[in-house]
């Protein structure tokens, strides 16, 4: 979607707006960091984002990656910047290919600041000169598929000291084909009012956004108000001055300053408001609780999972639940699967079923990152501790689980723990819910006025000597139903179909019941191959010939993967059930010689 049209949405409904940038980090761990940064803010509620872009496009293909995944995996509408600088016009029609083969549907539209090392801005060879030769070009190229945004000065552009001459610039990028304005960085908030009504005197009647800085630390304050010639009203360095050295103290500082910033902004009229985040989350997210801008549940959460804004996925509304905690190798598997009619996922008919894609199997942390979180198991009990770890909230994240237990498994949590200190090792888990309200804290989804409900489930690892008495167990609960499977794809069910079984409904006044989550074995299959990897790849952290890596080897290639359903979604604690005969002496133990 073009972001413009959910700018005069938010205007048409007289109610706040925000919106975030990001720039793309220099390592790959901390790409990674800024993925699980923009999901956490994505419950923010932000009408979009932007991806920022280097001179000369040294990071464009990060930022076409970073753009392509915040679409496709996290469901965050996307502006990519785009500069003039160093890029001549090849460059500028590969950017822009990317971005639509992304699914990404806005351009920021921007000279540019010159290369490092270079003191004046220079137009290259055959390349634009200035923002407008940029705006008239993607318009003539891709007529109104792109929206596009351009920036303006409210303290003027640096280097155009005539300011009545900068605003007919500005104008004239509108003119030519811009659907918006985002504003560079101020403090001075009367200077910025007064500006708007100068752009609204001379015709540019297009949203005009005001661009804020949360102020991080007293350095990079002054780093960027260098930077950027800002002005700074004299009250805000008095109040700073007194503070500069305790961290801490600036940063709350920024974030007050923010909330009466756009307090005054609000009060002159002005909803709508960009946050450079500088790829941090807590000011940003402090200063919009602080002014009760909280995103209304079916806006924030319309699904159980985030739905993705890739083209060919905007109408999928059912995913399998085994690759909850790993939205993003999901994606990347299921990109080339043929589509059901439903906008489901996963006809084992395509020819590239089972592909996993850009991302493969790999952990998420370093090697000594993660070797920091799970240390050097020696034995069974040390990898059973750390799934209760994780279970307690005590350890941070686990290869299948790159974040903490989800609050709807925290009700469970107990009964978690028990299972995983009997070696029933949980990767996956949501407790039965009976109808709640479709806007509850915890467990709802979707529009208003509805009901959801979801049946128990558990996905976890079992050995092979638990493995037949477990199964017998379950066999004696018509209620459940499950798969289990080796490493080497030996498929055990008691289902009678092939088809899904819905583990999460809603319904919803004037819809059909909708079904987001569900287990199947065609989805179940391709996931082993994952879920036994990441064992492997945990393995390969340590010496070939060591203890743990024989340990956690062993596993990979012996135990079992399984997930049961209790379909009874009446019944909260039956699930848990047939472990209570595992309370004996654990035979894995006995054989590690524990």
């Amino acid at each position: 979607m073009k972001v413009i049209y959910k700018i005069l949405k938010a205007i048409e409904e007289d109610r706040p707006y925000w919106s975030f940038e990001y720039f793309p980090p220099k390592t790959q761990q901390a790409v990674q960091n800024l993925y699980d940064r923009m999901e956490r803010m994505y419950r923010l509620g932000p009408e979009f984002i932007d991806i920022t872009w280097n001179a000369g496009g040294s990071s464009s293909h990060l930022t076409t990656e970073i753009t392509a995944i915040a679409q496709s995996v996290y469901g965050l509408e996307t502006i990519m910047h785009l500069t003039c600088t160093n890029m001549p016009r090849e460059k500028i029609d590969k950017a822009l290919k990317d971005a639509k083969e992304a699914g990404c549907q806005n351009i920021l539209a921007l000279r540019g600041d010159p290369p490092r090392g270079q003191e004046q801005w220079e137009a290259c060879e055959n390349g634009f000169s200035y923002a407008i030769d940029l705006v008239k070009y993607i318009r003539e190229e891709y007529g109104d598929y792109f929206g596009i945004c351009v920036a303006g000065y409210c303290e003027g552009h640096t280097d155009n000291p005539d300011k009545e001459d900068d605003l007919r610039r500005l104008k004239e990028k509108v003119d030519a084909g811009a659907d918006f304005i985002i504003t560079q960085l101020f403090f001075d908030v009367d200077l910025f009012l007064e500006w708007v009504k100068k752009c609204r005197a001379i015709g540019i009647n297009c949203p005009i956004i005001p661009g804020i800085i949360p102020i991080q630390s007293y350095a990079g304050f002054k780093r960027i108000i260098t930077l950027c010639k800002t002005i700074v009203p004299q009250y805000i360095l008095e109040d700073l001055e007194p503070i500069k050295d305790d961290d801490a103290a600036v940063k709350e500082y920024g974030i007050s300053l923010t909330v009466k910033m756009i307090k005054q902004m609000y009060a002159n009229g002005i909803k709508g408001y960009h946050f450079y985040t500088m790829n941090l989350e807590r000011s940003t997210r402090l200063i919009l609780e602080n002014l009760n801008f909280v995103p209304p549940i079916e806006k924030a959460k319309p699904l159980p999972w985030v739905p993705s804004l890739a083209a060919k996925r905007k109408k999928e509304n059912v995913r399998p639940i085994f690759w909850r905690n790993r939205t993003k190798s999901y994606i990347a598997r299921t990109e080339a699967w043929d589509e059901f009619p439903n906008g489901r996922w996963g006809d084992a008919c395509s020819p590239a079923f089972g592909e996993l894609g850009g991302y493969g199997i790999a952990l998420k942390y370093t090697r000594q990152e993660a070797i920091d979180l799970w240390g050097d198991p020696q034995t069974l009990t040390d990898i059973y501790d750390l799934f209760v770890q994780y279970c307690n909230g005590e350890l941070q994240a686990l290869p299948w689980s790159d974040q903490a237990l989800a609050e709807e498994s925290s009700v469970i949590k107990d009964n978690l723990v028990h299972i995983n200190s009997l070696g029933y090792l949980t990767i996956n888990s949501q407790p039965a819910v009976n109808g709640v309200r479709s806007d509850h804290k915890v467990f709802g989804w979707g529009p208003k006025n509805g009901y959801v409900y979801q049946k128990a489930y558990l996905e976890f690892f079992v050995s092979p000597t638990k493995i037949d008495a477990l199964i017998a167990r379950i066999e004696c609960d018509p209620n459940i139903t499950y798969y289990a499977v080796n490493k080497q794809g030996d498929l055990k069910t008691n289902t009678q179909s092939d088809g899904p079984n819905a583990v999460t409904w809603g319904v919803f006044p004037g819809k059909e019941i909708i079904q987001p989550t569900i287990v199947e074995a065609v989805s179940f299959m391709a996931w082993k191959d994952e879920a036994f990897g990441l064992w492997s790849e945990w393995s390969r952290l340590y010496e070939e010939d060591s203890r743990s890596a024989k340990l956690i080897s062993d596993i990979a290639e012996n135990w079992h993967l399984i997930n049961i359903v209790h379909n009874d979604f009446h019944d909260k604690d039956s699930i848990f059930e047939i472990f209570e005969k595992d309370d004996e002496v654990d035979d894995d133990l006995v054989n590690a010689g524990r």
